[in-house]
């Protein structure tokens, strides 16, 4: 086959043309740091690029439900230890109304402290968190204790568990049993602990004293297991983050350049290109007279 001058130059042009194809490759991955810059670069790059990052991403939303967990157990926490002073003071009041020295008056001047504990305890149990009510199970939007138009008090604590997805499969409540704190049985406490002081019926304090002991009991096993699932969200917080700095590593293992071994390809790719460009100069005569010199 009879070689010309034609396809000598087409055959150096292709060349030169790679090389810049190459040469421009080259820079963008050392300016970029990255292997591509689009997914027709190396499809298989890319497909495992997206791969790891959805995974990322769902890493991300599960750490923003760890925070909202987090949140839920620390308000639940205040709560509780508001719940505590409220009938620890309310058993000091009680202790002391039984001392015979104690006329009506300072029995009557008690009740009014314990309508207050009362009205104080009606706030923590709507404590609201985010505009939602977290000692209402999953009525969230709905109060779960009203005072009514008379003054008495109506608890209708819902009993279905708030549970949180914090990792992939696993589903975490983070309320607490409200009904066990702020169900009706424990206004009505305080309601007949008011009004024994109201009447001056210092008889039925005693027996007023050991509910309210009972309720400390239950208040303590609540704080407890809330405690227990707080140390497995520590737990999960700790996976997840693993999780996060593996998928991190695996990702830039995947896309993220060899900066050292880039800079050695460009350098020996410009002086392949520098020759391929003497040569082609060569090889490309400008005019009909160099061709026949």
């Amino acid at each position: 086959m009879r070689i010309t001058q034609s396809m000598l130059a087409t055959n150096s042009l292709r060349h030169i043309s790679s090389s810049y194809n190459t040469l421009q490759t080259l820079h963008n991955q050392l300016s970029t740091g990255k292997k591509i810059t689009r997914p027709s670069d190396d499809p298989v790059v890319a497909t495992k690029g997206m791969a790891y990052r959805s995974n990322l991403s769902e890493i991300d939303q599960y750490k923003r439900n760890l925070t909202e967990a987090y949140s839920w157990f620390d308000n639940s926490e205040a709560g509780i230890e508001q719940v505590n002073s409220i009938l620890n003071r309310t058993k000091e009041l009680v202790i002391q109304g039984m001392n015979g020295t104690y006329e009506g008056e300072d029995r009557e001047a008690i009740a009014r402290e314990l309508e207050q504990l009362k009205l104080d305890f009606v706030q923590v149990a709507n404590t609201q968190v985010a505009g939602r009510y977290i000692f209402n199970g999953v009525n969230v939007g709905e109060p779960p204790v009203v005072q009514n138009g008379d003054g008495s008090i109506t608890a209708a604590v819902n009993t279905d568990p708030f549970s949180i997805e914090v990792s992939k499969g696993t589903h975490l409540r983070v309320n607490i049993h409200s009904e066990k704190i702020f169900g009706q049985e424990a206004f009505d406490l305080m309601n007949d602990v008011q009004e024994s002081f109201e009447t001056n019926d210092v008889a039925s304090l005693k027996q007023l004293s050991v509910q309210i002991n009972d309720a400390l009991s239950t208040l303590s096993a609540e704080r407890s297991e809330l405690g227990a699932r707080n140390n497995r969200l520590e737990l999960v917080e700790n996976r997840i983050s693993s999780q996060e700095i593996t998928a991190n590593r695996m990702l830039s293992e995947n896309e993220d350049a060899d900066i050292e071994e880039v800079i050695t390809e460009l350098t020996i790719q410009e002086s392949v290109h520098r020759a391929s460009l003497a040569v082609g100069a060569k090889l490309i005569q400008p005019t009909l007279l160099d061709f026949l010199r």
